[in-house]
């Protein structure tokens, strides 16, 4: 399977509006997910994906931005009243649209469901990221221009 056939898996994923489509060939095996919140209980899948192309390897981050609010946490672990929001592709991870720009969200915003939150870069393209839960941020768990793993939670929010 190659990455013109994942392209237009996604395509079809946002034209048809669905959620999940997984496909296999030989030992090929590729789920492409958009629009569902990952919460912590959930296991990984093998691949997912926003309305965006499928997740590719990251390349090497840029260094921290100076003025990036983050503060990096060891093991992140949400407490009681939180939800993870997690990255659902492997790629770079940027806190605002450009190095001018403030950061999309920060420490004691409020968020709905659609509020972007950030930009992961995966192959050339920026894909929006968004909470997927509605609730105040408490916790910034990555650094601008860091590379991210699908899955690695990226902010704590805490619900209400």
């Amino acid at each position: 399977m190659d990455i013109d056939k994942i392209q237009r898996l996604v395509e079809l994923m946002v034209e048809s509006d669905l959620s999940r489509i997984e496909i296999s060939e030989g030992e090929m095996h590729v789920l492409l997910r958009r629009g569902q919140p990952v919460v912590q209980s959930q296991a990984p899948a093998m691949m997912a994906a926003a309305p965006a192309p499928a997740p590719a390897p990251a390349a090497p981050a840029a260094a921290p931005s100076p003025a990036s609010p983050a503060e990096p946490a060891a093991a992140p672990v949400a407490d009681a009243n939180e939800v993870l929001v997690r990255s659902p592709m492997v790629g770079t991870y940027y806190a605002a649209a450009d190095p001018e720009s403030p950061p999309f969200i920060k420490v004691g915003d409020q968020v709905t469901s659609d509020t972007v939150v950030c930009l992961v870069e995966a192959m050339k393209v920026f894909n929006e990221i968004k909470a997927e839960v509605s609730g105040r941020i408490t916790k910034v768990l990555v650094n601008n221009g860091e590379a991210i793993e699908f899955d690695q939670p990226l902010f704590a929010v805490a619900a209400g």
